[in-house]
């Protein structure tokens, strides 16, 4: 397995974000265009970034100094239980109130009061999991 969040992670990520509906095809009905990374509590950077232009994930890859609109942040233990278990609406909103979840950029409690928002966000968890 590809240590998490590393370049061909990312790629498989992008592959299965592309081909769930209820993820990319959502954010494709709002116009979801972002930069978010994702990587570990305490590092400087992000990991892996994606880049989303109208819901759909058109580059995966290392972060390398994009500007960010979402920095998603959780200790190594904290993404793997998620791997094997995604999270729910409640257990994400206690991981964000406890800091295991950081937005180090983004606004978390706007995006969850919006479903237009929220449904995918969840989502995203579920197409990690299935990255392995």
């Amino acid at each position: 397995m590809d240590e998490l969040f590393s370049e061909p992670w990312m790629a498989r990520f992008r592959t299965l974000w592309n081909a769930e509906p209820e993820l990319s095809g959502a954010l494709g009905r709002i116009g979801f265009d972002a930069t978010i990374g994702y990587g570990f509590k305490g590092e400087n950077d992000p990991r892996g970034v994606v880049i989303v232009k109208n819901g759909a994930v058109v580059e995966a890859r290392d972060y390398a100094g994009e500007l960010l609109d979402w920095d998603l942040r959780a200790d190594h233990e904290t993404w793997q239980s998620w791997l094997v278990n995604p999270p729910g609406m409640i257990s994400l909103g206690m991981a964000y109130t406890t800091s295991k979840l950081q937005f180090v950029i983004g606004d978390y409690a706007a995006m969850i009061k919006d479903p237009r928002m929220a449904g995918p966000f969840m989502k995203s968890f579920a197409v990690m999991a299935r990255v392995g």
